[in-house]
């Protein structure tokens, strides 16, 4: 462990503490904030830290109360009696809970069992793994028990070879009691193997404890609907996208009222991320991109008046709000970061428009280094439109030098580029190691409109590429950019464009890095588990003759331009990664080292679509830093 902390301060140069700004270790000893709840009398929110130990290769987790209107901090050892259970039934007779059980009989030893030693697994259609796991015939079911000491679970989805919570990320968001206590309402995408694989369609689901009887209560809406609560008045309110098969569609909130299914955000033309009542039961909070931040929004709940709905942004400034908690009198509890500074816990007064920092985690160790500055840039595009760009200084910028500039390629494809904190593309981190970094919302982001959003659908390697392209150029021209040090780096669709600029740049960059990228639409297609995202945004099979599909595996398949390909690129990959499957990288490799450019693979076999081990994120991040070193 010594000499993986030597290597990394020889290839920053010099310690942390000479250069005073954010390293790599630094990153991982910052504590990472997590709301409980607000505890029962109001008075107090109970929260975890979680701090990585690179030493450990984990995190270790302490549980906290804070005065609601600010003040010291109390550790405490237990946190189940502080906050309300939303798992125990109104009329406290019963508990809910989540376990998987055993359903499908995929395992040799399960078809076969005078075959107990057999390794094999058999499945009669897709859906057989997810994100990280192969499915072994196991599914998430809700149980519910009575609230007495060893009381046995029913199970209200017996024999059902569906999922609730839902994989891989679902967790008790997915269920919740009905205030009168009769019955559960719960999300599931009922359906099995090939058909699971190609359709988003998840539906809420209402059991009643007394007659054992399970209805659909969203059969007409074919896309995703998802978190289900009751107001205060005891409606039915859940978030809902319009059409199967679109990961990223409009996200609404729906209020069920007097059979009537009301949308509060219809005309809005934005997307909603996560919501919460308010006490009175008269409005809806909720968060959402707008601008390159996230912010957040209220909308009034109209009931059976003739008031129109309207949507209104609650807040403003460089920030993200990043999730809603609760309410104290005029008070809303949030979870806020920036590009400098991981989520903290604060309050916002709803009347007189006023923050009130709650939790100061990190504060100490910011308040030693010097930060870098990140400004607003609004860039024209190739087809007219104003984008906006987010620039990042590094610290101590000093305009009349020169800085090496990394061109930043968001994932998703269609996912927000705001002020969130990353623990691995850390900006902050970035522009600390002394470079400038460009990060362009371009098409597919979230916060500029629901048709910027949409435009990158079946257009991958079209006008967002231009969108690119037109960012770096833009900036490049600023005095203090190098540009003969130009670098281009991503993960996910952001690899994808890296390796699909890596073929049209025209010598503007000097190196790239590309994290579990798509290399071979037609290869990712074959080996991908949601297949419904490549259907959508690709149009379909590669085997399709539609327009839509015929262009995307033909133009915007980066496999096509490997013989331009003139420029050092560094593939990163992890093994347990199915939604952009190994092979991906293997291939990118393997056509680099081929065409004999200067690349390296880092392969990381247990990690997923992401880096999640303390250590591997230090080796990780060590990397990084040394192929910008060797390259740039």
């Amino acid at each position: 462990m010594k000499k993986l902390v030597l290597l990394i301060a020889c290839i920053m140069g010099v310690s942390a503490s000479a250069q005073n700004v954010l390293s790599p270790e630094l990153l991982w000893k910052l504590g990472r904030v997590t709301v409980i709840g607000i505890s029962k009398d109001g008075k107090s929110v109970v929260y975890k830290v979680a701090t990585p130990s690179v030493e450990e290769n984990k995190s270790n987790s302490k549980f906290y109360t804070i005065p609601i209107n600010g003040g010291t901090a109390t550790e405490v050892k237990d946190t189940k009696d502080l906050v309300a259970d939303k798992n125990l039934s109104a009329d406290g007779k019963y508990l809910l809970s989540s376990q998987e059980v055993k359903i499908d009989k995929v395992l040799g030893k399960d078809i076969y069992p005078n075959l107990d030693k057999s390794n094999v697994q058999v499945y009669n259609g897709l859906d057989y793994r997810h994100w990280d796991t192969w499915s072994d015939g196991s599914h998430n079911h809700v149980f519910y028990a009575e609230n007495i000491e060893k009381a046995t679970p029913i199970d209200i989805m017996p024999n059902e070879a569906f999922d609730s919570p839902q994989k891989p990320f679902g967790g008790d968001e997915d269920f919740i009691w009905s205030p009168d206590s009769k019955s559960i309402i719960y999300v599931c995408k009922k359906k099995s193997g090939t058909a699971y694989a190609i359709s988003t369609n998840t539906d809420l689901y209402e059991y009643n404890i007394e007659t054992k009887t399970t209805k659909n209560l969203t059969e007409t809406n074919l896309g995703y609907d998802t978190n289900p609560v009751f107001s205060p008045t005891g409606n039915l309110t859940w978030l809902q996208m319009k059409r199967d098969g679109y990961e990223a569609d409009k996200n609404d909130i729906i209020v069920r009222f007097k059979g009537m299914d009301m949308n509060l955000t219809a005309n809005w033309d934005g997307s909603v991320e996560n919501f919460m009542w308010s006490p009175d039961g008269k409005k809806v909070y909720f968060t959402a991109a707008v601008d390159g931040t996230k912010q957040l929004f209220e909308v009034n709940f109209p009931g059976v008046t003739r008031i129109a709905v309207t949507v209104r942004q609650v807040t403003s400034g460089d920030f993200d709000v990043a999730d809603v908690y609760g309410f104290s009198e005029d008070n809303v509890i949030v979870t806020r970061t920036d590009m400098n500074h991981a989520a903290e816990i604060y309050s916002y007064n709803l009347k007189k428009k006023t923050w009130l920092q709650l939790t100061k985690i990190n504060d100490e160790t910011y308040s030693k280094l010097s930060l870098p500055k990140y400004e607003r840039r609004y860039v024209t595009t190739t087809d007219g439109k104003k984008m906006l760009v987010w620039v990042i200084l590094p610290p101590n910028f000093d305009a009349t030098k020169k800085y090496p500039t990394l061109l930043y390629c968001q994932g998703g494809p269609q996912s927000p580029l705001t002020q969130s904190y990353s623990f691995r593309w850390n900006f902050s981190l970035m522009a600390s190691q002394g470079y400038v970094i460009v990060a362009p919302n371009r098409r597919g982001m979230h916060g500029h409109g629901i048709a910027w959003n949409e435009q990158i659908s079946g257009d991958w390697g079209g006008q967002v590429m231009d969108d690119y392209l037109s960012a770096i150029d833009d900036v490049a021209k600023e005095s203090y950019v190098d540009k003969a040090r130009l670098g281009a780096v991503g993960a996910s669709y952001g690899g994808y464009s890296v390796f699909y600029l890596a073929g049209i740049h025209n010598n503007r960059f000097k190196t790239f890095i590309s994290h579990c990228g798509v290399f071979n639409l037609e290869s990712m297609y074959g080996t991908t588990e949601e297949v419904f995202f490549d259907n959508w945004d690709h149009g379909g099979a590669y085997w399709d003759k539609n327009e839509v599909a015929q262009k995307t595996y033909s133009k915007f398949n980066p496999i096509n331009f490997v013989d331009k390909w003139n420029t050092p690129i560094l593939v990163i990959q992890g093994g347990k990664d199915y939604r952009v499957p190994i092979g991906q990288g293997q291939e990118a490799f393997q056509a680099a080292q081929l065409r004999g450019i200067k690349s390296r693979f880092l392969y990381f076999p247990e990690e997923n679509h992401w880096v999640l081990k303390p250590q591997n994120a230090m080796v990780w991040q060590t990397e990084f830093y040394k192929w910008l070193k060797e390259t740039l």
